[in-house]
């Protein structure tokens, strides 16, 4: 590939199908998460960051290598690796003395730091740890926030949209009702967030409707919240643009109620009833030989002698 004033021109059939595949889309691809780890980590990162790893699988990159960075002072070697493996998440691992055990969530708009918000992990339980069978991988997970600060603080709110926007999984048309298995649980209680892994089991109820219990399986979290580096509202809201051809033209005359049901209203012209064809009876038919109006038999009006008169079938409007 070759540039020429900011503009890559593809110089063979690979490049130009890459460079498409990059292009702006109506319908974009699934949201893939780069994990990587800061110059210094300990255990409980490394095994925090494999762990959401295997949550996010297939859809995360992981970098076992040391990156040498600041996330909060220079996004510049992050951006650089969005372009590189096509990512608009991240999650950055790192381990120092004056924030031990941190984990740093973002999200990228258009290969540019958006969001992040850094949080301390106080409690750490990992996926070994807990003895139970886990989901498979790729299960699209539910995910419930619990909580009155996800619905009233600014921060909090803005962390509940970067949680989901990084565990909810691809975009599917439907779902297998048996495939409903994981579910995380994000709880936010006295400025902590705790965060819980559950698989839900389908036991006997006696009834046609089994009973669900949820047995966790881990990972778990006690997150602190720290620094955040938030966008701002006109960014933000680019950030939500959607293309034109994608939103809903308004129809007339269509509405729908509370419970989704859709209602139209049809317009129709005035009908003229002396024209309207009702069923024909034959008792309504005139009788062979029968005199009309006091003219003999055979004879009608506008009839020359000898001729029959058609058969008319008299309709009552």
């Amino acid at each position: 590939m070759t540039q020429s004033d900011g503009v890559i021109k593809p110089k063979s059939k690979r490049s130009k199908r890459f460079l498409e595949s990059r292009a702006p889309k109506l319908s974009e691809d699934g949201k893939s998460a780069m994990i990587m780890k800061g110059g210094n980590t300990n255990q409980t990162v490394t095994q925090a960051l494999k762990d959401i790893y295997s949550l996010k699988k297939p859809n995360a990159v992981l970098y076992k290598k040391k990156n040498i960075t600041r996330p909060f002072e220079d996004s510049t070697s992050l951006e650089f690796f969005s372009k590189k493996t096509d990512c608009s998440l991240f999650l950055f691992g790192s381990h120092n003395k004056k924030r031990p055990n941190n984990l740093i969530f973002g999200r990228l708009f258009d290969f540019h730091v958006l969001d992040m918000i850094e949080l301390g992990v106080e409690k750490f339980v990992s996926l070994s740890e807990i003895k139970a069978s886990k989901c498979a991988e790729g299960t699209k997970p539910m995910l419930v926030f619990a909580g009155e600060a996800f619905d009233t603080d600014n921060e909090h709110k803005r962390l509940k949209s970067l949680l989901t926007d990084f565990f909810r999984g691809p975009v599917v048309p439907a779902v297998r009702l048996a495939g409903l298995e994981h579910v995380l649980h994000f709880t936010a209680l006295e400025g902590k967030i705790y965060l819980r892994s559950y698989r839900s089991v389908l036991k006997k109820s006696g009834y046609r409707t089994p009973r669900i219990e949820l047995e966790e399986i881990g990972p778990s979290f006690d997150f602190v919240l720290r620094r955040t580096h938030l966008a701002s509202d006109d960014l933000y809201k680019l950030a939500h643009r959607r293309p034109k051809a994608l939103k809903l033209r308004k129809k007339k005359n269509i509405s729908h109620d509370t419970f989704g049901t859709k209602f139209g209203r049809v317009h129709m012209q005035k009908q003229d009833l002396s024209k309207l064809q009702t069923r024909k009876m034959k008792g309504l038919k005139k009788r062979r030989g029968e005199v009309v109006s006091g003219q003999p038999d055979g004879q009608a009006d506008g009839q020359p002698d000898g001729q029959a008169a058609p058969k008319v079938a008299k309709v009552e409007s």
